[in-house]
C-alpha cells in the first residue's frame, strides 16, 4: 500500500465508507456500533491527554508571534474563508456540504503531520511542536464554541446536551489523561507503535458509525458526483488561499526566518483529522455526520500530497543554502575559482 499514489490510511478509511454503503450496521448493531464509538472516542481523547506533555504545549512563548500567527491561521483565516465559501450556497453547494466545510475550518491543527513535515523542511521543530500541541489543546474548547456560533443552524444550537456530551467524552478523558501521566507517560511512548494502532482503528469505527447512519438516510442519493468534484476543488482552493497567506504574512509582515515561516506555513495550514472525526460525532447527531465529515477527509489526503512536496521544496533550498555557504568558506581558504563548482550545486538541486 506505501506505493500507492494514495495515503494508504485514507485508502483504509474509503474501505470502511464502502464497507459502511454495502453493509450499514442497523437495528441493534447501530446501537452496539454506536456505544462502541463513543468509548471509542473517549479513549482517543484519553491518549491524546497521555500523550501531551504540558511543558511541551507551553514551553517556547518566547516565540509568541509566532504561535499567535499560527492560531490565527487555524481558528480565524479558516473560518473566515469557510464563511466566504457560503455564497456558493445553495447554487453551487449543498447546505450538508457547506456544514461540513465550516466544520473543517473550526477544526485544530494536527501535530504529528505538522512536525514531520517541519523537521524535513528544515524547520524550528521545537516551534512547531509548542505551536501544535497548543492548537490542539485550545482546540477542545475552541472548536465547539466556533460550531456553536458559526454552525447553529445546522446543529441545533449549543445546548447542554451537546455541553455535557463534550464534557463527558472529550474533556473529561483528556484530563484524565493529564493527571495520569506521570504513571504511564512512559508505557504510552513506550507502546506508542501499538497505541496509534488502536488509535486508528477508533478513528474507523467512528466513520463506519457515521457513514452507516448516513446511509440509512441516504447519502449517495443525495450526493452526486458534481458535488464530490466541486467539493475536492474547494478544499484544494482553500489549501491553497492558506498557504498563499500565511507565506506572505510570515515572509513581508512578520519578517519571520525561513525556519519559523516553515512552522507557520506548516502548522497553520493543516487541519486534524484525528480530532476533527471524533468531534463531529460528537457534535452533530444523526445522519447529517457523514455528510460533514467528508470535506475533512478530502482535504487531509489533499493537504498531505501538497504539502509533502513543499517540505521537498524547502529541503532542496536547504541544501543548497548549505553548499553555497561551504563553498564561500572553500573561497576563503584557497585560491580556486569556485564559480564551476556553485554552477554544479544549482544544476544539481535545481
Amino acid at each position: 500500500m506505501k506505493r500507492l499514489p494514495i495515503d494508504p490510511y485514507i485508502a483504509l478509511m474509503l474501505g470502511v465508507v464502502a464497507l459502511a454503503s454495502l453493509l450499514p450496521a442497523s437495528g441493534q448493531g447501530a446501537v452496539a456500533a454506536g456505544l462502541a464509538a463513543k468509548l471509542a472516542i473517549a479513549f482517543l481523547f484519553f491518549l491524546y491527554g497521555a500523550r501531551l506533555s504540558p511543558q511541551a504545549a507551553f514551553a517556547g512563548l518566547r516565540h509568541w508571534r509566532l504561535h499567535t500567527a499560527v492560531l490565527l491561521s487555524t481558528y480565524a483565516l479558516f473560518p473566515l474563508l469557510g464563511l466566504a465559501v457560503g455564497l456558493l450556497v445553495p447554487g453551487v453547494l449543498s447546505e450538508p456540504l457547506y456544514a461540513g466545510i465550516l466544520f473543517l475550518c473550526v477544526l485544530p491543527s494536527t501535530v504529528q503531520s505538522s512536525i514531520a513535515f517541519t523537521s524535513i523542511a528544515q524547520g524550528n521543530v521545537a516551534a512547531a511542536l509548542c505551536a501544535a500541541s497548543a492548537s490542539n489543546l485550545l482546540g477542545i474548547f475552541v472548536t465547539p464554541a466556533l460550531v456553536a456560533l458559526l454552525l447553529h443552524t445546522q446543529s441545533g444550537g449549543f445546548s447542554f446536551d451537546i455541553l455535557f456530551d463534550i464534557v463527558l467524552q472529550l474533556l473529561a478523558p483528556f484530563v484524565a489523561g493529564q493527571l495520569l501521566r506521570p504513571l504511564i507517560g512512559a508505557f504510552v511512548l513506550k507502546h506508542k507503535k501499538g497505541l496509534g494502532l488502536l488509535d486508528r482503528g477508533s478513528i474507523l469505527l467512528v466513520i463506519y458509525v457515521a457513514f452507516s447512519a448516513g446511509v440509512a438516510s441516504g447519502i449517495w442519493h443525495r450526493l452526486a458526483l458534481a458535488d464530490l468534484a466541486v467539493l475536492v476543488l474547494l478544499c484544494a482552493v482553500l489549501l491553497g488561499l492558506v498557504l498563499a497567506v500565511t507565506t506572505l504574512v510570515s515572509r513581508y509582515v512578520l519578517r519571520f526566518p525561513v525556519e519559523d515561516e516553515i512552522v507557520l506555513i506548516f502548522c497553520g495550514s493543516k487541519k486534524s483529522l484525528a480530532s476533527g472525526l471524533p468531534m463531529a460525532s460528537v457534535l452533530f447527531a444523526g445522519p447529517q455526520v457523514g455528510m460533514i465529515v467528508l470535506p475533512i477527509m478530502l482535504f487531509h489526503q489533499i493537504q498531505l500530497m501538497v504539502c509533502a512536496g513543499l517540505a521537498r521544496r524547502y529541503s532542496l533550498r536547504a541544501l543548497t543554502a548549505q553548499d553555497a555557504a561551504a563553498l564561500a568558506v572553500q573561497a576563503d581558504e584557497t585560491d580556486f575559482d569556485v564559480e564551476p563548482q556553485a554552477e554544479q550545486v544549482g544544476a544539481r538541486i535545481g
